[in-house]
């Protein structure tokens, strides 16, 4: 099992950036595909990006690419996720999230087993 820790959200206006980092309680954090969801009231929880344990494939749902950037660093047990350009849309609450099992990387939010509680991201206009 592993024990995810979400920070970095905070209130920031239009066009500005924020880095969300998520802390992994195992030194296993390089057998897990890695996954950013995000939240808003009212609304299914949506697929944002996703990270092989590797770090060599990454997907993004469409309204963030170019703008977004999903990374990891292993040996620090820690996933990012820089997100520049913020639009109001964006705002949610954000969590990372890992998958043990899958082999491929997946934007499926039922193959990860693991999930952080979430950290807040206000965007203002």
């Amino acid at each position: 099992q592993v024990q995810l820790v979400e920070s970095g959200g905070g209130l920031v206006q239009a066009g500005g950036s924020l880095r969300l980092s998520c802390a992994a309680s195992r030194r296993t954090f390089s057998s897990y595909n890695m996954g950013w969801f995000r939240q808003t009231p009212g609304k299914e929880r949506e697929f944002v990006a996703a990270i092989s344990r590797t770090g060599d494939i990454v997907y993004y749902t469409d309204s963030v690419k170019g703008r977004f950037t999903i990374s990891r660093d292993n040996a620090e047990n820690t996933l990012y996720l820089q997100m520049n350009s913020l639009k109001p849309v964006d705002t949610a609450v954000y969590y990372c999230a890992a998958d043990w099992v899958s082999e491929r990387l997946s934007v499926d939010e039922g193959f990860y087993d693991y999930w952080g509680q979430g950290t807040q991201v206000t965007v203002s206009s």
